[in-house]
């Protein structure tokens, strides 16, 4: 669910007359979509943990001395299809990794004043003039 999709439900909750049955769809939609989002989440997670496995055996591997220390990485990348094509598209990849490492220490030099405090709710503009699906 979008950012505008919940701040349709909250001005929905708060300008119309608050019938239970109502709340209890918008509840039930809610629930759904949270159950969406952690198996999202939950996936990520184990994509990540592989990756970072292989990451970490790739390593070992090459301190070990081991004469094919990348298959570990190489394994786990073609089994979700991220292993460059061709040439040009190893160059992309080369030229985006070196614009997220110059990207890094700007994003953590950047001011705290800017992030919302921990248990505060961000501004936003909500309007009424869109209304749910019913």
């Amino acid at each position: 669910m979008t950012r505008s999709e919940f701040d349709d439900i909250r001005a929905h909750i708060t300008a119309e007359a608050r019938h239970t049955a109502d709340l209890l769809e918008i509840a039930n939609e809610l629930l759904d979509d949270l159950e969406q989002a952690r198996v999202r989440e939950a996936t990520m997670r184990s994509y990540y943990l592989s990756l970072l496995t292989a990451a970490r055996a790739t390593v070992a591997a090459s301190n070990a001395g081991d004469p094919a220390p990348m298959t570990f990485l190489v394994h786990e990348l073609a089994r979700h299809g991220q292993l460059p094509a061709n040439d040009s598209e190893a160059l992309r990849i080369l030229s985006d990794a070196q614009a997220a490492q110059a990207l890094i220490p700007r994003v953590e030099d950047e001011p705290s004043a800017r992030r919302p405090k921990p248990g505060s709710r961000a501004r936003s503009c909500v309007g009424v003039s869109r209304t749910l699906p019913r």
